[in-house]
């Protein structure tokens, strides 16, 4: 290893533990150790308090130290496809992290601490076993894309809707039954995935997300929608495999929409506007 080089990349070399010299370079800034066979992480860790940039996915971490909160200038950090079932506390003192990656690790919860991150721009907690996420999500000011989807969540908290620049939402494949009304401030919000849940009804404040480009609500027991008419950048609209008997006339009057799904919908008749859609160009399936 180069004594100045700010950056070692020790990814695929088969290591199942890290040798003591690694924690004497404190210069480092980028440090890749994933697909390796690493189970635990030392608490050493935390002398490398230079540290920008740290991937540890692909490995069998069942833990990870506190020592991570002493990364202080740590900006990405890597932590998807292992086995940890959770996370530190102490990664809510990481001042100047900007992307969170912990998809895939055997999760059943998200430390309250995450809502201390002033500049989490990015969280990705998919493909774990979350049945709630904390109500201090709601101070991640900064977040731009939150991606939850493959997990077992029930309920969302209201604080949510806080999210000022939130720009996507993904929670498709959960166990969602409802949306709380506080999202409809998401002003910002311009990808809305819902698809495979259990919801019945959507709430009327999602026609205050005037920035959606895309919704996915497929795979969902809707029996009816709120008035989406305000919508007016919405280009896709996924309503496939609901419960919707009626289709309301105001999606005829979304001038943007470029392609509307209706398969697998027990509709009494189709409405006379889908041949409106389609002779503007937009795609409708049925």
């Amino acid at each position: 290893m180069d004594t100045f080089s700010t950056t070692l990349d020790w990814s695929r070399q088969n290591l199942a533990t890290l040798p003591e010299r690694l924690w004497h370079h404190s210069h480092l800034q980028r440090l890749n150790l994933g697909e390796n066979h690493l189970t635990t992480l030392p608490p050493a860790i935390g002398k490398l308090h230079n540290l920008t940039h740290l991937y540890l996915h692909n490995n069998v971490l069942t833990h990870l130290p506190e020592t991570l909160g002493n990364l202080s200038h740590l900006h990405t950090l890597d932590l998807g496809h292992n086995r940890l079932g959770e996370l530190p506390a102490s990664l809510g003192n990481l001042p100047h992290l900007e992307i969170l990656y912990a998809s895939d690790s055997q999760l059943t919860e998200l430390p309250e601490t995450l809502g201390n991150l002033p500049r989490l721009r990015y969280l990705n907690a998919t493909d774990n076993r979350l049945t709630t996420l904390p109500e201090t999500l709601g101070n991640l000011s900064a977040l731009v894309e939150l991606r939850l989807y493959n997990n077992l969540l029930t309920s969302l908290p209201d604080t949510l809707g806080q999210l000022n620049h939130l720009k996507e939402l993904h929670l498709k494949n959960n166990a969602l039954t409802h949306l709380p009304a506080s999202l409809g401030p998401l002003k910002n919000l311009m990808r809305l995935s819902l698809a495979n849940n259990a919801l019945t009804t959507l709430p009327d404040t999602l026609s205050e997300m005037t920035a959606l480009t895309s919704l996915d609500l497929r795979n969902n027991s809707l029996t009816h929608l709120p008035n989406l008419c305000t919508l007016s950048h919405l280009r896709y609209l996924d309503l496939r495999a609901n419960r919707l008997r009626t289709l309301p006339d105001n999606l005829a009057a979304l001038p943007n929409l470029e392609r509307l799904d209706l398969r697998w919908l027990p509709l009494d008749t189709l409405p006379t506007w889908i041949q409106d859609l389609e002779a503007r160009g937009c795609l409708v399936y049925v």
